[in-house]
């Protein structure tokens, strides 16, 4: 047969058998598999339709996409659930720029996904950065202080709408009820990207959901924590903040004329999983993620980012399913090399890594020797790491760039390239985006630090992917050529 390098790429993937700590949330079909949707696999293909008759139109919901769209409502409690097929991604446009008009501020937290600096390079908004707090020992970034977010309120009183990440990537979530009263008491919208948070309802020894602590508007990953497909999310609105019918303008403005029926039918599947079997699940998979944490914990040289970490700077909750290890920073092994290690010795995959430590998102598709697995890699990582690994220490990078320029003025200004080590003091003329998770250290218009430069050269030497730089051996950066700061 002749070649076709996806397909044949994948089919080698899918026959490694990899044990899945990383999203889609429904683990190489597990899901599926247990509750006998074999057959929804089996006949994927047959049900790829486009909205002929009795179909039913997702821009002009009817029938049964209009069905399925409320039973989602109810089930997740929001007033009105939007099924997206572009991603969160697409929510995310949507629901910022039905909250805004050009030259509109915004406020956002700077850790916050390339979606939302996106959003606003085409918005043509004024971007207000709140600052997280930082763990420099696990390289990760915590919460963000709602005195903060008030402060910056009152002192750029023509913000429109505040945009908050909860939770993070590594399961950090910040005080949103605190926040979403502070932003109501000044009139002014909160919009959440909950992408990885779409399960935070199925348990109460999880966080609140976003809604729960009063979002205006919420977009939800569905394929990342539950059993929906790559590209399949959900989006949430309450109140009366946001304009419906803007907003349901900046869905077909920002989604395919041409939505997949394959994944709004597994967003279906997934609202039928979370309401029959998902509370079922979750406290399997907690339990199973409580004996691992039980085990790590005793071992040599490791954190993992747990309940210790609630209650100071300004973290108000922890997502138990998100497991961030990583080893004290007298070993000089980096999180990129016990991703590795557990893939290649273990047959493990991690979600991403940085130079500090490792993420394993679980799900309710994982089962309990999944987690004996990570445990036995783990574990024999740590044993090799006090007999074999060096000292060292690297420094970790902060969020605190100086914006000179908004992202779409900075896009758009003469520009030249410079060798990134010659780019300190200028302004950045494109993104610099590790990938993952997809979070910017470098936005247009943003000033180029030593700092900045330093770890864009830790994270080329790592062997990690990076986003925006026009030139693939990361040694040269496009800088706005008529200012330094």
């Amino acid at each position: 047969m002749e070649h076709m390098p996806i397909i044949d790429q994948l089919l080698k993937l899918k026959n490694q058998k990899l044990i899945s700590f990383h999203v889609p949330g429904h683990k190489n079909a597990a899901v599926y598999d247990k509750y006998n949707y074999k057959g929804f696999k089996d006949i994927i293909l047959n049900l790829d339709i486009t909205e002929i008759p009795g179909g039913d139109n997702l821009f002009k919901a009817t029938g049964c996409i209009m069905e399925a769209q409320k039973k989602a409502a109810e089930v997740f409690k929001s007033e009105e659930t939007f099924f997206l097929v572009n991603g969160s991604t697409a929510g995310i446009y949507s629901m910022i720029m039905a909250a805004t008009q050009p030259g509109d501020k915004i406020l956002v937290n700077r850790n916050c996904h390339q979606s939302v600096i996106n959003s606003i390079f085409l918005g043509d908004l004024e971007p207000v950065y709140v600052y997280p707090e930082t763990d420099i020992q696990q390289g990760i970034a915590l919460g963000i202080s709602p005195t903060t977010v008030e402060m910056l309120l009152r002192a750029n009183s023509d913000i429109k709408a505040v945009v908050i990440t909860y939770p993070t990537y590594e399961g950090i979530a910040c005080d949103l009820k605190k926040i979403s009263d502070i932003v109501h008491k000044y009139d002014k919208i909160l919009l959440v990207d909950e992408a990885h948070g779409a399960h935070l309802g199925l348990s109460n020894q999880l966080p609140n959901t976003a809604l729960e602590c009063g979002a205006d508007a919420v977009v939800q990953s569905t394929h990342k924590t539950l059993p929906a497909l790559t590209q399949s999310s959900m989006l949430h609105i309450q109140g009366n903040r946001i304009d419906r019918d803007k907003l349901r303008f900046m869905l077909r403005l920002h989604q395919s004329s041409s939505p997949s029926y394959l994944l709004m039918a597994s967003l279906d599947f997934t609202v039928m999983i979370y309401k029959t079997k998902g509370k079922q699940l979750m406290e399997e998979l907690l339990c199973n993620i409580y004996q691992l944490r039980k085990k790590l914990q005793k071992l040599q040289g490791l954190n993992v980012l747990g309940q210790e970490a609630v209650g100071s700077n300004f973290v108000k909750g922890i997502d138990p399913t998100k497991l961030w290890i990583s080893l004290h920073r007298e070993y000089s092994i980096s999180g990129y090399k016990i991703e590795e290690k557990l893939r290649h010795n273990y047959n493990i995959q991690m979600e991403l890594s940085n130079l500090y430590g490792t993420l394993a998102i679980s799900s309710i598709g994982n089962k309990e020797e999944d987690f004996n697995q990570l445990y036995k890699g783990i574990h024999k990582i740590t044993e090799e790491l006090t007999r074999k690994e060096a000292k060292g220490q690297t420094k970790f990078f902060q969020f605190n760039s100086k914006i000179v320029y908004n992202p779409k003025e900075a896009y758009y200004r003469k520009k030249t390239t410079l060798p990134i080590e010659q780019s300190e003091g200028y302004i950045s003329g494109e993104y610099v985006i590790p990938f993952p998770p997809g979070i910017p250290i470098l936005i247009p218009g943003e000033a180029i630090s030593k700092e900045i430069i330093d770890n864009i050269r830790d994270l080329s030497n790592q062997g990690i992917e990076i986003l925006g730089l026009n030139h693939s051996s990361c040694e040269y950066i496009d800088v706005i050529d008529d200012k330094k700061y």
